[in-house]
């Protein structure tokens, strides 16, 4: 709820609203999904003129249009609004090209707006998250830069060349970690446990172990038995993974391999 208005004796302060926006003033998003959603919420809460989110098709008005749509329908949305005044057009894919965007780029400053962010709601929260920019021009860049910093994002600057790598980066840090926690409902299951409950007896053991590898990497963070060399135990685990679905065995061997890997690299000595 907006801040009401302060009085003083005769006389109303206003209070203080959004400061101008660093980024272009009047913004169209065209793609009413998650993302569309929560970035025309998030940048109207920042001051901005939002035109949208817009559905697919159409043509939001703005200095510049954001195009939040799924990656392969991007040279297909840049050539809808190409020509429809916008000094400038953005993406917020972050594994594809600026290249893309090539339909909208005559005489058009092009850029790209990725939060590196996970979103299940409209309102999402991009205080404090990275944001990877990038753009054709030092004023596009700029441009991007302006909006991230808008939504308290930490932007950086991501070449082309190394968006895939970025992208599976952020894929294998955030998706497959839900797929891990998918499998460890399942094998919790043989437990006794239900989805709920495991997830809720497992959370603070996920958070610590994310906390840990924030504040002291991969290392220092890793314990269990694979770590401790206790080879007993893993044999039991990988009976009881088994159990609970033949399927989920070639995954459990895999990372048995690649957290052993792991502890070794940990305890080899330190080159002088």
């Amino acid at each position: 709820m907006p801040e009401r208005d302060r009085s003083l004796g005769n006389h109303t302060i206003p209070s203080p609203g959004p400061a101008s926006p660093r980024g272009p003033r009047r913004i169209g998003i065209l793609g009413a999904g998650r993302l569309g959603t929560a970035l025309a919420c998030a940048l109207r809460d920042a001051g901005y003129e939002v035109d949208g989110p817009a559905p697919r098709g159409t043509v939001p008005g703005g200095d510049a249009v954001l195009l939040c749509v799924p990656d392969a329908e991007i040279p297909t949305a840049a050539a809808t609004v190409a020509g429809a005044g916008a000094a400038l057009v953005g993406h917020t894919s972050g594994a594809t090209p600026l290249s893309a965007l090539a339909a909208a780029a005559g005489g058009v400053g092009i850029f790209g707006l990725h939060p590196l962010q996970t979103l299940t709601r409209a309102r999402a929260a991009f205080r404090g998250c990275a944001c990877a920019v990038g753009g054709s021009s030092t004023g596009a860049l700029e441009a991007a830069r302006g909006i991230a910093l808008d939504l308290d994002m930490e932007p950086f600057e991501i070449a082309d060349a190394q968006r895939p790598a970025y992208h599976a980066a952020a894929s294998v840090a955030s998706n497959f970690l839900v797929t891990l926690e998918a499998t460890a409902e399942r094998v919790a299951a043989r437990a006794g446990m239900s989805p709920a409950e495991a997830r809720a007896r497992l959370a603070p053991l996920v958070r610590t172990t994310v906390d840990n590898w924030v504040t002291d990497g991969p290392e220092r963070a890793l314990t269990g038995p694979v770590a401790r060399g206790d080879r007993a135990t893993v044999a039991a685990q990988r009976d009881a993974v088994a159990e609970a679905g033949e399927d989920l065995l070639p995954l459990f061997d895999v990372l048995v391999e690649r957290t052993a890997a792991l502890a070794e690299r940990g305890t080899a000595p330190v080159a002088p």
